[in-house]
Parts: C-alpha cells; sequence; structure tokens
C-alpha cells in the first residue's frame, strides 16, 4: 500500500486528488475542534455528555466533536440515516424505484431527495441536542440567562448544528467527486481513527500511574487489546478479499468483421462479504433509533425507557439476538440490491456464454448463481454479526479493557469500517494509476 502511495504522487493529477482530499479532511478535522458559540465547553467532555452507549458511538463516530459540543457535533450522522431510509424507500415506493433504473438522472434525483432529508433529520436531531444540552447552555448576551436569551441562544446552536452537518454533507460530496474516494466513508474513517487514537493516548497515560501503584496488569491489557486488533484487521482484510470464482465459457465461432473469435473461459466473481459493512450501520441505527429518541427527548426515566434500556437497549438482554438477526436480514437485503442473478444470466445467454459444469443458460443459470449467492450471503452475514457483537463485548465486559477506555471507544465495526475504507481507498489509487499508464500506453 505504501508503494501504491508511493507511485500515486509522482503522478500530477493523481497527486492534486489526493491533496485536495487531505485538504477537505483537514478542513472537517479542524472544525471539530470549533467550540459552539453559547455552550459551556469547559463543562461538557465524554464523562458528562456521552452518557449513553448510543452518544458514546454518535462521539466515536464524529472524531470526539459531539462529546466537545462543536459546530461538527452531528457530523455525516443524518445523511447517513437519510441514505439508509432512501434505500429502503426505494423498494417500497414504486417512483422512487422507476428512478433508481433512469440512469444518471434517476440517480442525481434520488441524491437530491437523500440532501433534502438528511436537512430535515439533522434539523430534529439539532433540536432533541440542545434539550439535552439544556444545562449547558450560557448566556451570549450580558451576564444572566434570561428567558429571551436563552430561546435565542437555543435557536442559533441548532442552526449551527444543522449548518455543520450540511457542511460536512458538502465536504463528503466535493471528495467523492473530486477527490479519491468515497468522501461519506473517508470522514467516518478520520473520525473513528481520531476516536481510536485518544483512546490510546489516554492508556498510555494510564499504565504509568498503575506502574507507580505498584500493578502491572495494564501493560498487559494494552498488549491483550493489540493482540485482539492485529487478530481482527487479519481475519478482516482474509474475509474482505475472499471471494468465490464461478466459471464462464463463450463458445467460439462467432464471427466479428473480418475475424473469427475463439472460445475462451474466465469467470463471475461474487464477494463473500459483497455488503461489507452496510449491515452492520443499517441493524444499529435501526435498534439505535428509538434510544436516540427517548434520549434527546429525556425520557428514559418513563416506563417505555426503562423497558427499552432493560431489553433492547445495547446493555439490554434482547440487543445481541435482536441484532445479529437485523444484521443477517440487512445482509441479504443488500446482497440482493448488489448482485442480480437475472440480469447475469441474461447478460451470459446475450453474449453466448455458459457456467462451467454443463448449466444450460436462462433459469437454470440464475437459479444456480442465486444459490451460491445466497450461501455465500449467510457465511458473509454470520461473520458481521461475530465482528459486530463478540469483541465489543468482550471489551466492555472486562474490567481492565474498560478501565483503559477501550470499552467506550473501540468497536470491531469500527475496525471493520477503518480496514474496509483503507482497502477500497487504495483500490481507487490503483484503478486511477492504471488508467493513467493505459493512456499513456495508448498515446
Amino acid at each position: 500500500m505504501f508503494q501504491t502511495l508511493v507511485n500515486a504522487f509522482k503522478d500530477k493529477d493523481i497527486r492534486r486528488k489526493m491533496l485536495y482530499t487531505f485538504a477537505l479532511l483537514l478542513v472537517y478535522r479542524i472544525g471539530c475542534f470549533v467550540p459552539i458559540p453559547g455552550l459551556d465547553a469547559k463543562a461538557m467532555g465524554f464523562e458528562s455528555i456521552a452518557t449513553t452507549d448510543f452518544l458514546q458511538m454518535l462521539s466515536a463516530v464524529t472524531g470526539s466533536s459531539f462529546s466537545n459540543g462543536t459546530i461538527f457535533a452531528l457530523g455525516i450522522v443524518p445523511f447517513i440515516n437519510s441514505f439508509i431510509i432512501m434505500q429502503l424507500l426505494t423498494l417500497i415506493i414504486p417512483k422512487l424505484e422507476r428512478l433508481t433504473k433512469e440512469g444518471e438522472d434517476g440517480r442525481q434525483k434520488i441524491t437530491q431527495y437523500t440532501r433534502y432529508l438528511a436537512i430535515i433529520l439533522a434539523l430534529v436531531q439539532a433540536i432533541g441536542i440542545i434539550f439535552a444540552w439544556r444545562q449547558y447552555i450560557v448566556p451570549v448576551y450580558g451576564n444572566s440567562l434570561s428567558k429571551t436569551n436563552e430561546v435565542f441562544t437555543m435557536i442559533s446552536i441548532i442552526i449551527i448544528l444543522v449548518g455543520g452537518s450540511a457542511m460536512v454533507m458538502w465536504l463528503a460530496e466535493r471528495i467523492t467527486e473530486f477527490g479519491i474516494g468515497n468522501g461519506t466513508s473517508l470522514i467516518i474513517f478520520i473520525g473513528i481513527i481520531s476516536s481510536l487514537g485518544s483512546s490510546l493516548l489516554g492508556a498510555f497515560r494510564t499504565i504509568p500511574e498503575q506502574v507507580k501503584s505498584g500493578t502491572t496488569t495494564g501493560i498487559w491489557y494494552l498488549l491483550g487489546f493489540l493482540v485482539l486488533v492485529f487478530a481482527l484487521f487479519v481475519l478482516i482484510v482474509f474475509v474482505d478479499s475472499a471471494e468465490r470464482r464461478v466459471g464462464v465459457t463463450y463458445a467460439g465461432g462467432r464471427v466479428f468483421g473480418n475475424r473469427q473469435t475463439q472460445s475462451q473461459t474466465t469467470y463471475i466473481p461474487i464477494k463473500v462479504n459483497a455488503s461489507g459493512v452496510m449491515p452492520i450501520i443499517f441493524a444499529s441505527s435501526l435498534i439505535m433509533f428509538p434510544q436516540m429518541i427517548i434520549q434527546f427527548a429525556q425520557a428514559g426515566d418513563s416506563k417505555f425507557g426503562i423497558w427499552w434500556a432493560k431489553w433492547l437497549g445495547t446493555n439490554g438482554h434482547l440487543y445481541a439476538p435482536i441484532t445479529f438477526i437485523l444484521i443477517i436480514f440487512f445482509a441479504y437485503f443488500y446482497a440482493q440490491i448488489q448482485f442480480n442473478p437475472d440480469d447475469v444470466a441474461k447478460m451470459l445467454r446475450e453474449r453466448g456464454g455458459m457456467l462451467v459444469g454443463g448449466i444450460t443458460p436462462g433459469k437454470p443459470t440464475s437459479d444456480y448463481l442465486r444459490r451460491i449467492n445466497n450461501r455465500l450471503t449467510l457465511f458473509g452475514a454470520i461473520f458481521l454479526g461475530f465482528l459486530a457483537l463478540i469483541p465489543t463485548l468482550i471489551l466492555q465486559q472486562v474490567p481492565g479493557f474498560k478501565t483503559l477506555g477501550f470499552g467506550q471507544a473501540f468497536s470491531a465495526t469500527g475496525l471493520l469500517i477503518v480496514v474496509s475504507v483503507a482497502l477500497e481507498f487504495q483500490k481507487q489509487i490503483e484503478s486511477q494509476l492504471l488508467v493513467r499508464h493505459n493512456k499513456g500506453f495508448l498515446k
């Protein structure tokens, strides 16, 4: 990967795109440290703001911007929720489904609808957040916080939060359009990396204090954490790169112009984890949405809030099994969107291709591909469910890891996002290098 980066920086156009991407990411990180006027930043912090697992996750995704009360506190979260909702609505609303089949114009319209919905969700979340932060509001004008001053300050903070979220969404789109990689994924990547870095820095500060007090258990827990991260990293790279190659034979004898084709053998690659981290994001967002409403409405002490926290909260009795089931459901849902066996079978028939093994074109081919895809999807879904629950529960339940702060700041889901985005970024650079090389060769 480092050699790929070196080669990319040698090319003028790719270097310009990479520097443009890094510059916009730097703008995002600077915004994560700009405090919102009207909030007592000294009284805010991870311990006092992120009091629930949902808020801790939100703070980790935004690179601690939420827990510090900055202008990018909402981050890219409203856009992600909007994207998920629009993906589901395209399967329910016929008009949106037709737009997905209208090519680039249809996709642009859906993207525009996604932006509008993201602004609405950002406004709803900002209103909920401001009531949760009400105790940290300080007078902007004068020395006392009058009722009028408080209302004015709350409205101003809501506008800043929504504007900050729109700014992050704009940065992500500019990266996707003019830079390298997916802007939304890279912004999430930067947020998780910064949160994990802060957690490691805090651990390195805690361990010397433990050693002075006569205990060395912190060192062993830190080593165990690093071994766990390395093992998960290897596992994620292995599964993310795994694919089933279905052999295809194209019959020879077809005449194109003045030449006659010969029989060729190739393959159809079907990835084991084609949906990436999306099923985890879908499942987590769905099960945590009521918890977000309860938290922002300050209804945690109500009967429904207590029941939800006991059974479906992040530490509830049914949270793990229901999340696991939702991950499997959304893995199949996303697999149906990405891979359509009927379309592949139709394309093979039109091009004179046939699967290796004597499977006839048409419905037998589509049924065979669907059966393989369903099996691979099941394995990938189980892998995602394991990755989303088991390592995170270990870090949250073992007291040594919790003492070092890894239980709140780290999750295997975050590591999956980091690894997936890093691999995708590398593939984007390699494809850019390949295109530039081919252009030079053709010239």
